[in-house]
């Protein structure tokens, strides 16, 4: 559920020589053979097998995944990649898949009555508990805000609130989404993420979490909620099997919520007094039960690894990455329940290919070693890049930077190109150098709201400090113009979005993605032939953490 949609910018590429900045060396300019890697047809190739009914949606722990991370290691060997994890090409994941049964309905009782939510279509739940069976027994709802507590905000949602037992109910984003004046305005902090939500709750002891739905603030509608939580879920393997989570953890529709506080003899104008500074928690006066069996599951799931050392720098590294898995087979739509994942991410896992075609053939070779990551369990919460920050293969001090790829050419060839988390970093200039080239210019995130820099295998490089950056098309279409390139997003994004529309018959334009693939690997390039690091911008919440490795 992670990534909205308008993932869309990166950007074309020129490939005219450069010349890195102070203490760098001269590097030769990438050759028309190399860039001739990068071409629509070897693209189409391989969305075409990834995307295939024949990988099952990509799912970790089922076939498809044995048949896309050996496709990828097959790939790799045959452009003479060598294993980035020692001997191997994997690096394993220990992770649990849980298959959480929820009762088909969530009643909450008042005074004055009660309200029944449906399964999937009022309520979804489940649990991060690694055990049988789970039950949330008469405990008391609690509205407190956006569940968020920010000291640098001023801002504690929990304030005085004791919600050990209780079941608390909190709106998704973050106060600036309706108060441009709070946090970061409509640039949506990490506060605002849903998989925040959850973890301040289970901090905070709470033994229930519902959010509420609500589609412009979570920039995405409810059929995203439900095909995300019909199906069993993955996450890393834990000590203490979870138990220190919440015993269950949801969502319910907008619907469902303003028929609580209608019950519980509140307005809806708690809402908007919600964003506002010393806002109170409200206890509803209802209570709800629900018992949520488990089907568990313990395996092994896989990063893909592999490496083209570098010629002068070897132990300095440059990664680019991009995840395999997707949501495998789920609920039906329209007669088809395999959710193959085209754009989301085969159009990724492609590019990491092509980019590495593209080095392999340069005739001046990369004097950093450049590492391709191809991660599980993006979809499942990040789980595969965030066991590689805590496991990493090299050395985060000597990783100069991730290029993430995600969801990619949407909108065909663009003149424009965005950049999420715009400001975070140096990398972002290089991309803007890049896309120069190509007579593009570079714009911010259109949906600052919807916090994409939070929301795929980037951020958890982010999170111990390596500058990542992670574009997306476009939406300005070269030919058919910028509302035109709109309206294929938000096609995409009603339709093919985590839904099995999402395949590769879908794709009728690949142009923006071979473009977005080149600028990447000509930023990567002249990064590669550089002894300069880049380095966070002042105001990034990351620069500490890159000081003081």
């Amino acid at each position: 559920m992670k990534k909205t949609i308008l993932y869309l910018a990166v950007a074309g590429s020129c490939f005219a020589a450069c010349k890195s900045g102070e203490n760098s060396q001269t590097a030769a300019s990438p050759d028309s053979v190399a860039i001739k890697m990068i071409n629509d047809s070897s693209f189409a190739s391989h969305i075409r097998v990834l995307a295939s009914d024949e990988f099952q949606g990509r799912k970790p722990f089922t076939a498809g995944e044995t048949k896309a991370i050996n496709y990828l290691k097959e790939q790799f060997s045959l452009l003479g990649l060598k294993p980035g994890n020692g001997d191997s090409y994997f690096q394993e994941v220990p992770m649990v898949e849980l298959k959480s049964a929820p009762e088909s309905k969530m009643v909450f009782k008042g005074a004055g009555g009660e309200v029944t939510a449906g399964y999937l279509t009022g309520f979804v739940a489940a649990t991060k508990r690694v055990q049988p069976e789970v039950k949330l027994t008469n405990s008391n709802l609690v509205f407190a805000g956006y569940g968020i507590v920010a000291p640098e905000y001023k801002w504690n949602d929990y304030a005085g609130l004791d919600v050990k037992g209780k079941t608390v109910v909190v709106l998704i984003n973050d106060p600036g989404f309706a108060d441009s004046t709070q946090f970061r305005g409509k640039n949506m902090t990490y506060y605002g993420r849903w998989t925040y939500k959850f973890e301040e709750a289970a901090r905070q002891g709470a033994a229930g979490i519902l959010i509420i739905h609500d589609t412009e603030p979570a920039a995405y509608p409810w059929s995203v909620v439900r095909s995300g939580w019909s199906k069993s879920k993955l996450q890393a393997e834990e000590k203490d099997n979870n138990r220190s989570r919440a015993i269950v953890e949801g969502w319910i529709s907008m619907d469902i919520a303003k028929s609580l506080l209608k019950l519980g003899g509140q307005s809806e104008a708690i809402f908007k007094a919600a964003g506002k500074p010393g806002f109170t928690a409200v206890d509803l006066k209802l209570s709800t039960s629900l018992t949520i069996k488990n089907t568990i599951k313990k395996s092994i799931s896989n990063n893909v690894v592999a490496i083209i050392p570098g010629t002068k720098r070897p132990k300095e590294n440059i990664i680019y990455s991009a995840h395999w898995d997707h949501l495998g087979i789920g609920e039906k739509v329209n007669g088809d329940s395999i959710y193959n994942g085209a754009v989301d991410n085969a159009t990724g896992v492609a590019a990491l290919l092509e980019i590495a075609s593209a080095f392999q053939k340069s005739a001046h070779k990369p004097e950093r070693s450049i590492v391709f990551v191809s991660f599980t369990g993006e979809e499942q919460g990040l789980i595969g890049s965030a066991y590689y920050a805590k496991h990493p293969v090299y050395p985060v001090s000597q990783t100069v930077a991730d290029i993430n790829m995600d969801m990619m050419g949407i909108a065909g060839k663009t003149k424009d190109i965005v950049v999420y988390g715009y400001g975070q970093s140096d990398l972002e200039d290089y991309a803007e150098v890049s896309a120069k080239k190509q007579g593009r210019v570079i714009v911010k995130d259109p949906v600052p709201s919807s916090g994409l820099y939070y929301r795929s295998d980037h951020f958890n490089f982010a999170k111990v400090g390596i500058p990542s950056l992670f574009t997306g098309s476009g939406v300005d279409n070269l030919q058919h113009g910028r509302a035109w390139g709109l309206k294929q997003v938000a096609e995409y994004t009603k339709s093919r979005y985590h839904a099995p529309g999402d395949s590769f018959d879908a794709i009728t334009d690949r142009s923006g993605m071979v473009e977005d693939a080149r600028l990447l690997f000509d930023m990567g390039y002249r990064l590669s032939n550089e002894t300069t690091y880049p380095k966070w911008k002042d105001g990034s919440e990351f620069k500490a953490i890159r000081e003081k490795k």
